[in-house]
Order: structure tokens, then sequence, then C-alpha cells
């Protein structure tokens, strides 16, 4: 037979309190700063991400320019020329590049200067940001 006390004994009112008002509001202070220190990690991952695609993409698309070149004997005048056949390219092999290859990982188009400063010609990513100079993810990123 059991005992009729430990069957009608409640529990204290100490171990059935929970959490108070402040107590949640902490916890959910705490939560969003964790979430806002791991979301910005995360963005800014993605940014740097993008800046080293956009430094290969630099690479990848001057050895292009340069295909064309020996196919053609000539410079492109324009970097479209990587993707349709201009009428007086003879010798022409391409299509060289996809159209989504001229613009950069944040949308914008790459520069194409021909004769470059440094050599013959001159490609440009002008960063996220899209405008000359900058630092960081903003930097400019020139083919070399």
């Amino acid at each position: 037979m059991r005992n009729r006390r430990s069957i009608n004994r409640s529990p204290s009112a100490a171990a059935q309190r929970g959490m108070s008002l402040i107590e949640i509001i902490i916890v959910i202070v705490l939560i969003g700063a964790v979430l806002a220190f791991v979301g910005s990690r995360v963005l800014g991952g993605k940014d740097r991400g993008d800046y080293n695609i956009a430094k290969a993409q630099v690479q990848t698309l001057a050895g292009k320019v340069e295909s064309f070149q020996m196919d053609t004997g000539r410079l492109p005048a324009s970097l479209e020329e990587l993707v349709k056949q201009p009428s007086d390219a003879s010798g022409w092999l391409g299509p060289y590049a996809k159209e989504a290859e001229l613009k950069d990982p944040w949308g914008h188009p790459v520069e194409y200067r021909t004769p470059g400063e440094s050599g013959a010609f001159d490609l440009v990513i002008l960063g996220k940001d899209g405008k000359a100079g900058g630092t960081s993810v903003d930097a400019d990123i020139k083919y070399q």
C-alpha cells in the first residue's frame, strides 16, 4: 500500500516557478546577438567569395581574348566579339565566351580597353560598388 502523503504532496512553489519576463528578454537578446554575429560572418564570406570569383574571371576572360587574337590575328574591338562573330574576323572559331561571362559577379559589365595601359589590352572589374578605386571587396581587379 502506498503512502497517502506522497500521493497528495504537491511540488513547492519554488519548484513550479518558471522563467520571469526579464529572463526571457535576456535570452531573446542573447539569441539576437548571436544571430547578428553569425549573419555578418556569412554575408562577409559571400562578398569575399564573389571577389575571388571576379579575380579568376578576369584571368579567364583574358585567356579568351588571347584565343580570339590567335585565331583572327587581331584583338576584339569589344568583348561582345567573343560572343558573336564580327563580320570582318576571318578565322573566328568562337564563341569564345558566353554573354553572362561579360558581367562581374555583382552584375556590372567587365571593362575592356584596347590598347591597354601596360599591354595590348586591359580588363578591369570595378569591385562590388562598381566604381573606380576602393578597398576590400570594392577594390578594382585588373588583368596583369
